[in-house]
């Protein structure tokens, strides 16, 4: 019997949390000589998120920890973190975590689905093994799920809709067995939907084929935010006005049409890796937003649309403190705040 025969859904982000789970950036070969900075950036996320929730840390090994414990001081971190010895082949913990659903008694289970580093593109053999530990250390029941799904890649509303998008989910380096059929029957049986929304193509320079988490989120049940360009020049213009045309025609699962509020992108930003003749373009973008209980934490780029992007988040969230936080160096490693967290719904444990 699936998940959602047994009445099992996943909620929205916005949603009460009994905690945050996150990997602290520790491989040269994801942040190369932005580590250190990237570490900082790490750890004021921390820092807000762990005021209104527990924030679970993994680490490789006790000298790291070590380092984290420092820079939360250095931070004056005062909220409620816990470390873990989880060793990690790379810092995305949203992708290769566990996806957490609950029922309607508010039992929680955590669906473990397989991880293949987007594609066989990297190491996975130890991020693969992270889903079964997290659900070990909360004392929730595990499901392991023979398909491969990073938790990015998704987004819903908690009332039957999940977005995604075409070029990650339908890429034949996920689950080349699997039809478009086969894979929303999936969505639905697991994460307890009813309607799933394809977006086309995620921005330039994403590593993960696309992800939804860089372009479009619900922020409601019945409203989207989506990223748009406004230089027609840029290589993003296209596939983010296709997808924003696509939301337009959308509906909720009692067939409204959704509430689509505009996110502009970011200045491009680049870096020059060290097996790179040029600089390269980094998926820099305001909707890779961590919703926690009492922040939103947003990446920034001390650009001009900055200003602009956090003052539409804060009306979106007048309950919760916008925070921005400078994340080029995060973004080096191809990911920002929402790729490193995985929220852990409020529920009962086994």
């Amino acid at each position: 019997m699936y998940p959602k025969e047994k009445g099992y859904f996943m909620p929205p982000e916005w949603e009460k949390h009994s905690g945050t789970w996150t990997t602290y950036p520790q491989a040269y070969e994801t942040f190369f000589d932005r580590l250190e900075e990237a570490r900082d950036e790490f750890v004021q996320m921390v820092k807000y998120v762990s005021l209104g929730e527990t924030v679970h840390i993994n680490v490789d090994n006790e000298k790291v920890k070590k380092d984290l414990i420092k820079r939360l001081e250095k931070y004056d971190v005062k909220g409620d973190v816990k470390i873990h010895i989880i060793p990690t082949n790379d810092a995305w913990c949203r992708d290769y975590g566990a996806i957490f659903v609950k029922n309607k008694e508010g039992k929680l289970l955590a669906l473990d689905f397989r991880f293949n580093a987007w594609g066989n593109k990297y190491p996975y053999e130890l991020d693969n093994k992270v889903a079964k530990k997290m659900a070990e250390i909360l004392g929730v029941e595990r499901l392991s799920v023979d398909m491969v799904l990073e938790g990015g890649s998704i987004d819903v509303n908690g009332k039957g809709c999940l977005l995604t998008t075409e070029s990650c989910l339908l890429n034949p380096n996920r689950n080349p067995d699997m039809t478009k059929e086969d894979i929303e029957n999936a969505l639905r049986n697991y994460l307890g939907v009813e309607k799933v929304l394809w977006l086309k193509d995620g921005i330039v320079g994403d590593d993960t084929d696309g992800h939804v988490d860089d372009i479009t989120r619900f922020v409601s049940q019945d409203t989207i935010i989506t990223a748009i360009e406004e230089d027609k020049s840029d290589p993003n213009y296209e596939p983010l006005q296709e997808n924003l045309e696509r939301l337009k025609s959308f509906t909720d699962a009692n067939g409204k049409p959704f509430n689509i509020i505009t996110l502009p992108m970011p200045d491009p930003v680049y870096y020059k890796y060290p097996d790179s003749k040029e600089p390269e373009r980094l998926p820099a973008s305001y909707a890779n937003f961590y919703i926690s209980n009492t922040a939103v934490i947003v990446p920034i780029y001390n650009c001009d649309k900055d200003k602009i992007a956090l003052e539409i988040l804060q009306r979106v969230f007048p309950d919760r403190a916008v925070i921005g936080i400078y994340a080029y160096d995060i973004v080096v490693g191809l990911g920002a705040f929402h790729c490193l967290t995985q929220q852990i719904p409020e529920g009962k444990l086994r």
